[in-house]
């Protein structure tokens, strides 16, 4: 399970990767370490029809027989709870440079960074969105209200993942023609994206920090 990921692209470069026709989120930061729950930048069809890049908060709402807990990652697409999100216009592209998976060490789990060659070569995750009204956040600093919420579709690991995480890796859409089927096809044409890999097509980074680029933060 993907928990852990970074974006630390120039914001221009993404606008001109993704196609953005609207840029909500400002001077965006970079991103060395993107948590579960925490804002980051997705891009999705606004209801005007503009591919519109905004900040959303990591975490779709959990099916209720398992509790409350956010999903961050979906892997059964045929399940009833997610089959209202895969419509194109919940369907967004979730920037990333890199993502951290744990290989299982001891005394302690080490991260270990994946990303599509040492340059850290933009791509983007298959993701799903929705509008949710509750409480997200911390206990110390609960927000309250309506949020937009995005998670991203899980497959099969390809040689470099399932060496450290045999069970599953993200749907990393590698090309814009991926981006673009993606966000516009019918599901039963989007639905083949999700898929590994090939083997080969991804390298490890980093080891051991909880960020990427690991000095990124001082």
């Amino acid at each position: 399970m993907c928990n852990l990921y970074s974006a630390v692209t120039n914001q221009q470069a993404i606008q001109r990767l993704f196609r953005v026709d609207r840029d909500l989120t400002g001077n965006l930061p970079p991103f060395p370490a993107i948590f579960p729950d925490q804002m980051a930048p997705v891009l999705r069809t606004a209801e005007d029809g503009a591919r519109e890049f905004g900040l959303l908060r990591w975490g779709m709402p959990c099916p209720l027989q398992y509790g409350t807990r956010p999903v961050t990652n979906i892997r059964n697409a045929a399940s009833p709870h997610w089959r209202r999100w895969l419509k194109p216009e919940n369907r967004c592209l979730v920037p990333f440079t890199a993502f951290c998976e744990y290989a299982d060490t001891v005394p302690r789990k080490t991260p270990v960074w994946f990303a599509r060659d040492a340059d850290r070569t933009p791509a983007a995750f298959a993701g799903l969105w929705c509008r949710w009204t509750g409480t997200r956040g911390t206990k110390a600093a609960p927000v309250e209200g309506e949020h937009l919420l995005f998670g991203f579709l899980t497959t099969e690991p390809n040689a470099e993942v399932g060496a450290v995480h045999p069970k599953a890796m993200p749907v990393v859409l590698a090309s814009q023609d991926d981006c673009e089927t993606w966000i516009t096809a019918p599901w039963p044409v989007a639905a083949a994206l999700q898929r590994p890999l090939p083997d080969g097509a991804l390298a490890v980074v980093a080891r051991g920090a909880r960020q990427d680029p690991p000095d990124s933060l001082g």
